[in-house]
């Protein structure tokens, strides 16, 4: 024998300062060992087995604390919640990357590390295979060190210890075989990438863990380990490979088996639990760590069967059966549940009410004390119904479904005696409930046998839905959908039972992290569902043979707030009641409401009201964010329901935000009368919410809001309004300040939106400019100067300047002058910011500024307004240089606008070398980005426009003037975004306004009229097409065209366009043929009406070959009632037919020479024209006298 026993620690390695008290017996034991040799005598076999059963018996947990086991059963957190952001006790993170054990310094986790390495590759070495009870210790001490410790293994040892572990598998005797696939487990776990060479060993096709996984597995404990195996193996470490793709199908198939197959006989329930863990956190980690992609139909739907089997494992009252594979279907998809009768003990029968009674008192009282109840091991239940509610409508949604017939499913889970224990009492009964021993029939034992089984059970359920949240993670939202109706309930016909989905769990599961976990998964299938919602329509009874899918979807929806709502007075728990507002807040930020019939956000808000004031600001933190959202839908069209959800809206607002609530004439004023339970909401909300406090920001964003959709319901309380924005601007925090700023721009939008010229409001109807000028006094007296020049945060800065530029022009003019120059020198002192966000705010507010009438003739502001944007041009921000051209394309329209008063002093006193600066400046933003070219092209179509002759003829302009004209010309033939060919055709039409720039003989001339012929006839964007004709439509003199040869080319492009406006792949662009051959037809009567002689020939080549295409459309033209756009098209009738005879006229007055037909011809055309159109009107109107 050659066993050495070494006392006290290693020589020459001092101990650590201070060293852990457990570790100094680690450090003893691991020397003795490692002193030992390899030694076949039964002493040195006794020798080991002394240690081993010392060293796994030592206790690791004192002053380090003991975490639970790297290799043992996965503990399934709620994704999103703390624990998965937290580092895992096993050393990981929820992205399943490897940390150190905290609970060491630095210094001595190295050490330890090292030596558990040594201490474990020795240990192997001692032990050889045919020492079956050695190696089963060996085993132990290895899955046993690995856990406790949380050591990493270093890529050697690694090497090593997978070695000698696959060979004992092979060699050693079966019973050795769960200990040894342990101790693999922990080995493998996160160290897949470090495995490579042994995956064929383990996952080929005759791998060790595919046979011991394998349904002919006799020990169900060795095939549970070696699920356990697979699911460590697979686990992925970010920054390293990850598992092959070949394994990962072979595991993921293996996973599914599992998943698929009923409980053997001799497999008992726990360890079935287990089996089931195991597999769904292997296909967890392939869906997380591994990023496999589930691309096959059939593929996806049998995961989804499996999971939805596996999410009501164990749940009292349910025997789901499923189909194989779930396909996607708008369809309900089949749902069997055969009836269960409920079998109640003698105990429950006889049980006396009285102790229910007093337990419940007990268990409110626990809750009133802020407890959180959550019973998981005994998977205790209780709820604390809201008054009026009772159990009985709970029960309601506990329908019993019986089995389709000639459906191949998978079996239901709980087909042995225990399954059928388990499932006897349904959900009409009071569920799980822990009685005391006197009032049980089972024994202690078999109580807590009972309750272990329903913790297991309910960790299944855990873990099939946190898989299936990484599996709506790893798929598309567009194939998700297509299960929708597998997992989201919808509202049953009368007689029918209720699907099974994810509100099931909410309602029915007796554990609240297992309801938590449904809602988490549900609020991922809703969020970003939007579109795919939008299509439900509820508006009015549908009377068909068939149910139409928006018809279906609404009344998902509906039954989704049912489900809710219910869940929600039902709740108990404070983390569930978290996730179910939660879950509300992305249903109703999703929902159409304007689409549904009921008044859904109504009841929402008649639910969610009392627990403004709930005790738990967990509770109350998300409750503000489904606050907000809410008030989203009050920025949109007006809702069938949305008056008194306005009134609620309003009033909860003010309040949180410290303000009275509105007066009841405010509501009498809008026919809104004030609810019950609103005409003193002090008493429901009260003053007790500071506006610094949690949901003190949300009121005024709800607000915004409400003054974006509702403006002339806000608009009465308007001035209180600016109190409250006066408050929240005075506070210390600046994000209250910077809500406020955007309240104060909301309210200024809906009072410039007033007094547009187009608006339908009435004037009487509208807010007295008088108001608005206290109203904007009262703002700029407080405190919105201050945070226009709060440098210290920017964004709070950039919100002030778009809340200054919605002033009403019209205050603006009758503020007092110290205020209108409080503005104006505010936001040309912040444009030289070098904040890239307060620039930009400031080039748009001066933009603004610069169209206001009081303004825009002002010489000196106008120079000022144009340097600084000038200056932002040159911005490196794009950002900035955006907003900038924007401002610019602003003020060259007032340019235009001055240009067209009868006042000249305005254009005479104008800058001319600003003027060539602002052309040059336009001509470098054109080859900018899309953003700042669109723009930029508009400014340089106006600058061109407003050009004087003074100006042209000075040489300095001349090169400038061709430059931005090839500019314009480039742009509308590049292939850029729709907008800035837009804008660069718009451009060319006012270049064509101004006589000055000689069109017709200017060299560009055949370059500008060749790129708008082009685009007429060639443009996928028909709105690009119609601003090309418009501008061809412009030049009011024959001479403007050009030669014959480009008048013709013109007329025939517009006639090809005529005659393509219905060529489209592009179903979008449709809507817009109309719109399109009007203006066509208006552009070709144009140039009939400026024809000189020699164009005749040309025109009646045409109308020879494509005249009865042209007269058609040309009458359509006539007959249809065209809507006024931003070429100026005639409107009525007469305007349109009178341009026909203007036309006419003209040919006829044109002198042709003798033996010409073309002016007959064209003459006959147009006759026929008149004659068609007013023979089909019913209009006598005389020809005679336009005829020569």
């Amino acid at each position: 024998m050659a066993a050495v026993q070494v006392a006290g620690c290693l020589p020459g390695r001092p101990p650590p300062d201070p060293p852990p008290e457990q570790n100094n017996g680690f450090r003893c034991l691991s020397a003795r060992l490692c002193a030992l040799r390899p030694d076949g005598s039964s002493s040195a076999r006794t020798e080991i087995h002394l240690l081993f059963d010392q060293l796994i018996s030592e206790n690791y947990s004192e002053g380090g604390g003991v975490a639970p086991e790297v290799g043992g059963e996965p503990s399934w957190e709620e994704p999103g919640s703390a624990c998965w952001d937290r580092p895992h006790p096993s050393g990981t993170l929820a992205g399943n990357s490897l940390l150190p054990n905290p609970a060491f310094p630095p210094p001595l986790r190295l050490t330890l590390f090292q030596d558990v390495n040594t201490l474990l590759v020795h240990a192997c070495r001692l032990v050889p295979l045919n020492q079956n009870h050695l190696v089963s210790k060996v085993s132990q001490l290895i899955h046993h060190l690995l856990n406790r410790l949380q050591v990493i293994v270093d890529e050697q040892n690694l090497d090593f210890l997978l070695a000698y572990t696959i060979s004992a598998i092979q060699q050693c005797s079966s019973w050795t075989h769960v200990e040894i696939l342990q101790a693999l487990a922990a080995l493998v776990y996160g160290n897949g990438s470090k495995c490579q060479k042994y995956l064929p060993d383990l996952l080929g096709k005759s791998g060790l863990l595919m046979k011991l996984s394998d349904l002919a597995q006799s020990d169900p404990e060795v095939r549970r380990a070696a699920v356990h195996c697979m699911a460590n193996l697979c686990l992925s470490v970010p920054g390293q490979s990850y598992l092959a793709e070949p394994y990962q199908n072979i595991c993921f198939q293996a996973f599914l088996t599992v998943l698929q197959s009923p409980k053997s006989s001799d497999m008992d329930d726990i360890t079935f639990c287990m089996l089931l863990q195991n597999a769904l956190k292997g296909i967890q980690s392939l869906l997380n760590g591994g990023k496999m992609k589930l691309t096959q139909t059939d593929e996806l739907g049998a995961l989804l069967a499996v999971l939805k089997k596996s999410m009501f494992h164990g749940l009292p009252g349910l025997n789901l059966e499923m189909p194989i594979v779930l396909y996607p279907t708008p369809l309900p998809q089949y749902d069997g549940r055969p009836p269960i009768q409920p079998q109640p003990s003698e105990s429950s029968a006889s049980r006396p009410t009285v102790n229910k009674k007093k337990k419940s008192k007990v268990k409110s009282k626990k809750i009133h004390q802020g407890e959180e109840e959550e019973e998981e091991s005994s998977g205790e239940r209780e709820v604390a119904l809201a008054p009026g509610l009772g159990r009985a409508q709970l029960q309601e949604r506990t329908t019993q479904c019986s089995s389709s017939p000639g459906v191949r499913s998978l079996p239901a889970d709980g087909s042995g005696a225990a399954g059928k224990d388990r499932i006897s009492s349904a959900f009409s009964s009071s569920g799980w409930k822990r009685v005391s021993s006197s009032e049980s029939d089972y024994s202690d034992a078999e109580g807590g046998m009972q309750s272990k089984m329903r913790s297991y059970q309910a960790k299944v359920r855990q873990g099939a839905l946190a898989c299936f949240l990484s599996t709506i993670k790893s798929i598309e939202k567009k194939v998700l959908y297509g299960y929708w109706s597998a997992f989201v309930p919808d509202t049953p016909e009368l007689g029918s039972p209720q699907s099974v989905s994810l509100m099931t769990l909410t309602l029915k599961d007796p554990s609240p992290k297992t309801r938590a976990c449904a809602l988490q998964v549900l609020s991922a299938i809703l969020e970003g569902s939007k579109q795919f919602l939008s299509v439900a329509e509820d508006t009015s009874d549908h009377r068909r043979a068939f149910t139409p899918f928006s018809v279906m979807i609404a009344s998902s929806i509906r039954e989704l707030h049912r489900c809710l709502l219910l869940a929600l007075v039902a709740e108990s728990s404070s983390q569930t009641l978290t996730q179910i507002i939660k879950c509300l807040a992305n249903l109703v930020s999703n929902s159409p409401y304007n689409r549904l019939k009921l008044s859904l956000l109504t009841k929402v808000w008649n639910q969610i009201k009392p627990y403004i004031r709930h005790k738990d600001v967990n509770v109350r933190c998300p409750l503000t964010h489904l606050y907000l959202k809410s008030s989203y839908f009050y920025s949109s069209p007006v809702l069938l329901d949305s008056a008194i959800a306005i009134q609620q809206l309003l009033t909860s607002a003010l309040l949180i935000g410290g303000r009275k609530p509105p007066r009841d004439s405010f509501w009498k004023k809008h026919h809104l009368a004030p609810q019950r339970g609103l005409q003193s909401p002090a008493g429901s909300f009260g003053f007790a919410f500071p506006l610094s406090c949690c949901p003190g920001r949300i009121p005024v964003q709800v607000l915004a809001h409400l003054a974006r959709g509702y403006f002339s319901m806000a608009q009465v309380y308007l001035m209180e309004l600016g109190e409250l924005i006066c408050k929240c601007m005075g506070e210390a925090d600046p994000s209250i300040q910077l809500h406020g700023a955007k309240l104060l721009e909301e309210l200024g939008t809906g009072l410039i939106q007033q007094y547009k010229p187009d608006s339908t409001i009435a004037p009487d109807k509208r807010v007295p400019v008088t108001l608005v000028v206290t109203f904007w006094t009262l703002m700029l007296n407080g405190p919105l100067p201050r945070a226009l020049q709060n440098s210290e945060h920017p964004s709070l800065q950039a919100s002030a300047c778009d809340a200054l530029s919605s002033i009403l022009p019209e205050a603006f003019s009758n503020l007092p002058s110290d205020r209108q120059i409080l503005c104006i020198t505010v936001l040309l002192g912040l444009n030289d910011s070098k904040n890239h966000l307060v620039k930009a705010s400031t080039s748009r507010a001066l933009g603004v500024y610069v169209l206001f009438p009081c303004l825009r003739q002002d010489v000196i502001f106008v120079a000022d307004t144009a340097n600084a944007i000038l200056m932002s041009l040159q911005d490196k921000s794009l950002n900035v240089r955006a907003k900038a051209a924007w401002s610019l394309g602003n003020l060259t329209d007032t340019l235009i606008v001055n240009m067209e008063t009868a006042d000249p002093s305005f254009q005479e006193e104008f800058s001319g070398l600003l003027l060539l600066k602002m052309l040059q400046s336009a001509i470098e933003a054109s080859k900018d980005k899309d953003k700042v070219k669109s723009n930029a092209v508009r400014a340089l179509g106006n600058l061109l426009h407003f050009l004087q002759p003074s100006h042209i003829e000075k040489p300095r302009f001349a090169e400038i003037i061709e430059e931005s004209i090839q500019a314009l010309i480039s742009t509308v033939l590049i292939e850029a975004a729709m907008k800035v060919r837009w804008n660069a055709c718009y451009a060319m039409g006012n270049v064509f306004k101004n006589p000055a720039l000689l069109l017709g003989t200017a060299p560009w001339t055949s370059q500008a009229y060749n790129a708008l012929t082009s685009v007429v006839t060639s443009c996928k964007n028909f709105k690009v097409r119609i601003r090309s004709a418009a501008a061809l439509s412009v030049p009011g003199k024959r001479e403007h065209y050009g030669s014959v040869g480009q008048y013709a080319q013109i007329w025939n492009a517009l006639v090809t366009a005529l005659q393509k406006s219905e060529d489209t792949t592009d179903f979008l662009e449709f809507k817009y043929c109309t719109s399109l051959r009007t203006q066509i037809c208006q552009a070709l009567i144009h140039l009939l009406s400026l024809a000189s002689t020699s164009d005749l020939p040309c025109i009646k080549e045409t109308l020879d070959q494509n005249g009865d295409m042209v007269q058609s459309y040309i009458l359509q033209y006539l007959k249809s009632g065209v809507e006024r756009d931003n070429a100026g098209a005639p409107h009525s009738p007469q305007e349109r037919d009178q341009m026909v005879r203007t036309a006419l006229e003209h040919i006829s007055s044109v002198q042709a020479l003798a033996g010409n037909t073309a002016k007959r011809a064209i003459m006959g055309f147009l006759e026929d024209i008149l004659t068609i159109y007013f023979d089909s009107s019913g209009s006598e109107v005389a020809l005679t006298g336009l005829t020569s």
